[in-house]
């Protein structure tokens, strides 16, 4: 596989594959980044989100990082496992499940805060430039789950 074709293709006019495409680029891009530290891309976001707020309830974190259970319920029991995170039933409804970071998550979590600025000396793009196409794909993500919601 080539890091980047050198002509254009047919899936060149489709903007959904420019994204998809940038999604694959930016996991071979991190995957360096957080191999060091034994981390998949979404072992790290879900430590990300625990560090801003720790003992958050799955559907809860789910929301943030718009995944479904069925992938995030085994991405926290490898984090388990791992012995990052823990589970635990929620003391007012025990239908509620909670993830909290173990100290070893957070000593982790805590390392892991060099990779944005790792990430973004890598890239060699201007941080304005990044935050403009950042809201860019903000806005067009919004539209597209609020067209998706709509249709449903």
């Amino acid at each position: 596989m080539t890091d980047q074709p050198d002509t254009k293709g047919p899936l060149d006019e489709f903007f959904c594959f420019s994204i998809y495409s940038t999604g694959l680029a930016l996991n071979r891009f991190y995957k360096p980044l957080l191999d060091r530290l034994g981390l998949t891309y979404l072992q790290y976001l879900l430590l990300v989100v625990l560090r801003a707020q720790d003992d958050q309830t799955v559907s809860g974190i789910g929301e943030q990082l718009y995944l479904e259970s069925s992938t995030l319920t085994p991405l926290i029991k490898r984090m388990e496992s791992a012995g990052h995170v823990i589970r635990r039933r929620d003391t007012k409804d025990e239908r509620v499940v909670r993830v909290s970071l173990t100290e070893e998550g957070r000593k982790l979590a805590q390392e892991a805060t060099c990779i944005p600025g790792e990430a973004l000396e890598a890239i060699g793009i201007p941080l304005e430039k990044l935050r403009e196409t950042e809201a860019g794909f903000k806005t067009l993500r919004d539209a597209m789950f609020k067209s998706a919601k709509t249709a449903s």
